[in-house]
């Protein structure tokens, strides 16, 4: 059963205010669960209509219609839980870093973070008007990636003054990546779904890419942020295997 309490906190969860408030935030359905699990982050509680379905302390039965009640998503999952928010590492000025000028959606970020998460990105530095990366939105579309990427929100602009690694920025119309030479360490730089890299960013870009288009007609606008992002973080690893 979900009492009144619990289902007073997990929903307050939704906003960033008591996200912060409490130091907790909420994850749904029994893989991105798991995966949280798994890499040790700490359960608060857990509410599932099947008791099987995962082993946790601090699990409660709960019915459909409790679950629907305390559920962010348009259909609810099988189970909602929980976790206290980690504790963030300190950053390290090293390795393939991204960062994240103004990144909105909460569905471009958690796919970002996934995709970190899939090439090997340990660090992924984010401007303060980013996204919120335990946004529960954020938190499904990272699929338990989250667990396993360090997100740290900072001035971009004071990071990138102190920063001794190349900063590479994705424009619409600049070098060609597929023809560039790319380090092993850097960072690569994304920018707002409608507005790109903010001009006070681009003047600390040492590295301008663009992502060329093909074909005989190239009358697409642009690409979207996660989908560009997931191409140059492709291009990073293949340059360096090869």
């Amino acid at each position: 059963m979900v009492s009144k309490s619990q289902t007073k906190l997990i929903t307050s969860l939704q906003r960033k205010k008591y996200r912060e408030q409490t130091g907790f935030f909420v994850a749904e359905g029994p893989k991105v669960i798991a995966e949280l699990l798994a890499e040790g982050l700490t359960l608060h509680s857990l509410f599932s209509t099947n008791a099987s379905e995962i082993t946790a302390e601090n699990h409660f039965q709960a019915t459909e219609a409790e679950l629907k009640k305390i559920s962010f998503l348009k259909t609810a999952n099988t189970s909602v839980a929980v976790f206290e928010m980690p504790k963030p590492k300190p950053l390290q000025d090293s390795g393939l870093i991204v960062a994240l000028d103004a990144v909105r959606d909460p569905g471009n970020l958690g796919t970002i973070v996934r995709l970190c998460d899939w090439f090997g990105v340990q660090q992924l530095i984010c401007s303060e008007d980013t996204a919120d990366c335990f946004n529960p939105k954020v938190v499904q579309a990272t699929m338990g990636s989250l667990a396993r990427v360090q997100v740290h929100y900072l001035p971009l602009l004071d990071y990138f003054e102190k920063t001794e690694l190349p900063i590479f920025g994705g424009f619409m119309d600049d070098k060609n990546v597929y023809s560039e030479k790319l380090p092993k360490d850097g960072i690569v730089v994304m920018g707002n779904e409608a507005n790109g890299i903010s001009a006070a960013i681009t003047q600390k870009i040492t590295h301008k890419i663009t992502i060329p288009r093909f074909g005989t007609i190239q009358k697409a606008e642009s690409l979207n942020v996660a989908t560009a992002t997931a191409i140059l973080l492709s291009e990073f690893r293949r340059s360096i295997e090869t």
